[in-house]
């Protein structure tokens, strides 16, 4: 490496809503975030991909002595202010104590959100030839060994030769979801690391099938990697604006010890694009380079329902279907069918999708697949929840779920964190009735302070100055009934609030 100090330092794009994963994926809590494909999310999962490295470099460390001593720095997750309580949750359930989240107030894209890791990190680390792996939250890998050899493969050319090195994916098949890049002239032995050609957007499906005989191209993961010191030159040079944006954006930024809040003015004027776009594509053949990844490493950017079921275990083999939840079904065939919160009973589909949850059931066929965005159109032009939330809703003490409801009534349950507690408020349309299920809670109502134990009850009258915590070193469950004549969330007036909400 460059310096003796100098590190491998993985940044996390954590944007984007996903919308053709919906009903699964909503607008304030998007695919990233969710489990589709195993124990952790695609978050956790990008996370991790790095873990336990060094078992699987041994066979390149003769040809890269660099590598035996690399050092993984902590990550920089990049993700909006939406999501801050969710990604920091869930870090916190990997183990990661200490995050470095950076919260982006408006989406600028992928080149704003990478230069102001790239500064922030430079300024942390008072290094500017750290290695930055860049890295989308919501993509799926199946082999990770594979995956990081390909990684580690290429980090010389940009350690030594100063390149933004580019991640491509030798094609299974004519996809006209990706993005291509075209090979240029091989740059080692192995035949896996080339100069760039060109960037080919999405093609049709006649020219995908074009590409993919002639053995010219590659799948674009969209995963980078260059110096801090590399990065920041290129997008001075041909993205001036961004990098004075996302410069005044990252020295205006306000910290404490959860997030990293950049200037909303700052970046919400700095110009929208991608690192594509912005730099890549306008690199010299010297200055950037592609590895080609097998086909084997099972990279996929689940960007819809079909991807997804390509990928899943087929858990009735006989008849190529996945099937996920309480699901019973009668001559049905190469289907994916996921219940949430329901039976799901289906007879007689072939080649289709069909996806539960608790507020909402999407089918459709393969072919219509990509219609899925106008549904969601339709759902946010119609001002519809089912577009933004599921019933279950996180906040930075805990979440809560919408069990019933009328007019003049709403029922919730309610998980608080241990050592959590919401704000003191008040509200003017409604009253509400705290019944605990599990843990221990300690109330202020009023001027008063009450413990309450499992299957204990308070009222809170309408207009009561009042306050939720958790003492406990359990998840706090309770049951809240809420009535009176308006029960939107906006009837809260907080006094105090530990998440700076007031």
């Amino acid at each position: 490496m460059s310096q003796n100090n100098s590190k491998l330092v993985p940044i996390i794009l954590c944007g984007g809503v996903g919308s053709r994963l919906w009903p699964l994926s909503r607008e304030q809590y998007p695919k990233q975030l969710l489990t589709l494909n195993g124990e952790f999310s695609l978050l956790q999962s990008t996370l991790l991909r790095l873990n336990d490295y060094k078992k699987n470099i041994e066979n390149l460390v003769e040809n890269l002595p660099n590598l035996q001593d690399l050092q993984i720095g902590e990550p920089i997750i990049v993700t909006n202010e939406t999501y801050c309580y969710i990604v920091a949750e869930q870090l916190r359930q990997i183990g990661i104590k200490h995050p470095q989240i950076i919260l982006e107030p408006c989406g600028r894209n992928t080149a704003p959100a990478l230069s102001v890791a790239a500064l922030f990190d430079k300024e942390k680390s008072g290094n500017d030839q750290n290695i930055l792996l860049v890295m989308a939250a919501d993509h799926f890998v199946k082999n990770t060994q594979k995956f990081q050899r390909a990684i580690f493969s290429g980090i010389n050319l940009a350690d030594q030769q100063n390149r933004v090195i580019t991640f491509g994916v030798k094609p299974t098949e004519p996809h006209t979801g990706y993005g291509y890049i075209r090979l240029g002239k091989n740059l080692n032995a192995t035949n896996s690391i080339f100069e760039i050609n060109k960037f080919v957007e999405k093609p049709n499906a006649q020219i995908a099938k074009q590409y993919i005989e002639s053995g010219e191209y590659l799948w674009n993961s969209g995963i980078f990697m260059m110096k801090t010191a590399t990065w920041l030159e290129q997008i001075q040079l041909r993205r001036p604006e961004i990098f004075d944006g996302s410069f005044k954006a990252i020295s205006q930024r306000k910290e404490n010890s959860e997030f990293i809040r950049l200037d909303k003015d700052a970046f919400a004027e700095t110009p929208s694009d991608s690192i594509d776009y912005a730099v890549a594509e306008h690199l010299p053949s010297d200055k950037g380079a592609v590895v080609a990844m097998e086909s084997d490493v099972g990279w996929s950017d689940l960007g819809s329902w079909d991807a997804l079921y390509k990928i899943s275990d087929k858990n009735d083999p006989q008849q190529n279907n996945v099937f996920l939840g309480d699901v019973i079904a009668e001559n049905t065939k190469n289907c994916y069918i996921r219940a949430e919160d329901k039976l799901v009973a289906c007879l007689g589909l072939e080649n289709m999708v069909v996806v539960e949850t608790d507020d909402a059931v999407m089918i459709s066929s393969f072919d219509e697949l990509q219609n899925i965005k106008k549904i969601v159109g339709k759902l946010n032009k119609n001002q519809r929840n089912e577009a933004v939330n599921r019933n279950k809703v996180f906040r930075p003490w805990g979440s809560y779920e919408r069990i019933d409801f009328g007019s003049h009534f709403q029922v919730k349950r309610i998980v608080v964190n241990p050592g959590a507690c919401l704000s003191l408020q008040m509200h003017y349309h409604r009253a509400e009735h705290w019944i605990v299920v599990i843990g221990t809670a300690k109330v202020t109502r009023g001027e008063e302070q009450i413990l309450l134990s499992e299957n204990q009850s308070i009222y809170i009258p309408l207009g009561t100055k009042h306050r939720l915590e958790n003492p406990g070193l359990i998840p706090l469950e309770i049951i809240e009934v809420q009535s009176g004549r308006y029960l939107d969330e906006d009837d809260i007036v907080r006094f105090e609030d530990n998440y700076g909400r007031t």
